[in-house]
């Protein structure tokens, strides 16, 4: 069955750190966070992936089939094992620790894609960390972006860089070819200014919409986000929250923001949806217990 946004990546079980030190177990993973926020927001969203046939795998597969999210393209590979990771907090805000070399999903190749659910998706969802964990990945993210483009579908590309994965300059260079790829544009400031070398927010959206994205969707934190066409460009600002967890912000903001433009919202409506979203996001710990539903996101819009 074709979904309306289809999401490729590697998931992440998750380790939280709380305030008293334990670590509360749950699921990450940038690409399957956002197929869930879009999920919740109503959008029709499948996930794409190998796991691995092991306990976490199943947890997984568990969760997406209770989010609402098509598991058709997930495939649980014998030997195979399901990356984990550990979210510390600090003063300096959140740190994450990666146990994932080897991961299932790392291990795909372009021959594992299913062309039938790519070439029939409106938008396909990807980031830099979809294509960090191996060069195979990478290749594979390639292949399915030139697979959906040929089809006529869109492509979104969040930067999400991640140095523990790549060095910079590596990263750079495929996150721009992959950017040059895409349709909407998802980068992070902090993630912009490492890649491009700029600073001011609107040299960083010519830039992306110069490498031929139609929609640049530039996150600035609490500041909220520049959104940018070819033809206009607006700052939808942010909504002023006591931070929790920023873990799974941006995801959040992602799935929501594509959600909305699949429900057919201009840009920047989406945008102040999205802000919302993740405005709420932020003030629960984990990836994705705190991720609302529409109910929660139109409450905060409602108020002034």
């Amino acid at each position: 069955m074709a979904v309306d946004l289809l999401c490729l990546g590697e998931p992440i079980l998750e380790f939280n750190q709380q305030p008293d030190g334990r670590y509360l177990p749950g699921h990450g993973g940038d690409t399957s966070n956002c197929a869930i926020a879009a999920a919740r927001q109503g959008a029709h969203v499948g996930y794409l992936t190998h796991v691995g046939a092991d306990a976490f795998g199943r947890s997984f597969i568990d969760l997406w089939q209770a989010e609402g999210v098509d598991t058709t393209t997930v495939r649980a590979v014998e030997g195979g094992q399901t990356g984990i990771y550990f979210v510390t907090h600090g003063a300096d805000g959140h740190e994450f620790s990666y146990f994932r070399d080897g991961s299932a999903a790392s291990r795909m190749t372009p021959s594992d894609l299913p062309r039938a659910a790519l070439e029939t998706t409106q938008i396909l969802h990807v980031s830099g960390i979809s294509q960090a964990i191996s060069q195979s990945a990478a290749d594979t993210v390639f292949a399915a972006m030139e697979i959906v483009r040929a089809a006529g579908g869109r492509v979104s590309y969040d930067s999400n860089l991640r140095l523990k994965l790549w060095p910079l300059d590596r990263a750079r260079a495929i996150i721009h070819a992959g950017m040059a790829m895409a349709d909407i544009a998802l980068p992070g400031l902090e993630d912009a200014e490492a890649l491009t070398g700029l600073a001011d927010p609107d040299r960083i959206a010519d830039f992306y919409l110069e490498l031929g994205a139609g929609i640049v969707a530039l996150t600035l934190g609490a500041d909220g986000t520049l959104v940018a066409t070819p033809k206009d460009r607006k700052r939808v600002p942010g909504r002023p929250v006591s931070v929790v967890d920023a873990t799974g912000a941006g995801d959040t903001f992602d799935g929501a923001f594509l959600a909305r433009l699949i429900a057919g919202d201009d840009p920047f409506t989406a945008a102040t949806y999205a802000n919302a979203a993740a405005s709420i996001a932020v003030q629960g710990y984990g990836a994705v217990a705190p991720i609302p539903r529409p109910a929660d996101v139109e409450a905060v819009l409602s108020t002034p």
